[in-house]
């Protein structure tokens, strides 16, 4: 049996088998959504291009302000489930290591304080992200390590609250079906 290997699939290979890409470097921990499908809309909005010479902002700048408006910068369009896929793998592991990996491998630090608390109070047994996307609640213990909030929760545990919505915990669709009142 013979074939040949050519520099593209060598390429293909290591990138999968290592989790890198082509430079070497780690792949992020978000991925862009799917934004060319038909009939799904992301909350796309007007951006500061659109607000450009416009009458509104020439009054401004008679006015002497040198910009017409102060909207913040919308994120559309980002899934952060290989985020949480990561966080939840390196359970019991060192929280600093752990921190300066996944900032590394993100465009902003906002997201991993989605899943794991900042302090006590804010320690929950499960987050939702999304509308039916559930995770496991994480913190740091005293040690430092990464910990899951209610280590004992279990895909069996969680129950629906709709019969036509597919949901999901810690990436897993539900077991128990929905009941109704």
């Amino acid at each position: 049996m013979f074939f040949t290997l050519n520099r593209y699939t060598l390429q293909l290979n290591m990138r999968y088998s290592h989790g890198m890409n082509r430079t070497r470097r780690k792949e992020p921990l978000y991925r862009k959504v799917n934004t060319r499908t038909h009939g799904v809309h992301h909350h796309s909005g007007g951006d500061y291009r659109h607000l450009r010479n416009t009458k509104s902002e020439k009054r401004a700048k008679d006015d002497g302000v040198t910009r017409g408006t102060m909207h913040g910068e919308k994120r559309r369009g980002l899934d952060y489930t290989p985020l949480f896929r990561f966080l939840l793998s390196k359970v019991g592991q060192d929280w600093a290591g752990i921190h300066a990996e996944a900032v590394s491998r993100l465009d902003r630090e906002d997201p991993i304080f989605w899943m794991v608390a900042r302090t006590p109070d804010e320690r929950k047994d499960y987050v939702r992200i999304g509308e039916t996307s559930y995770y496991s609640g994480l913190y740091v213990d005293e040690a430092g390590k990464l910990a899951l909030v209610a280590p004992g929760l279990q895909n069996e545990h969680m129950k629906p609250s709709c019969p036509c919505c597919t949901y999901t915990f810690n990436g897993v669709p539900f077991v128990r079906r929905y009941e109704a009142l």
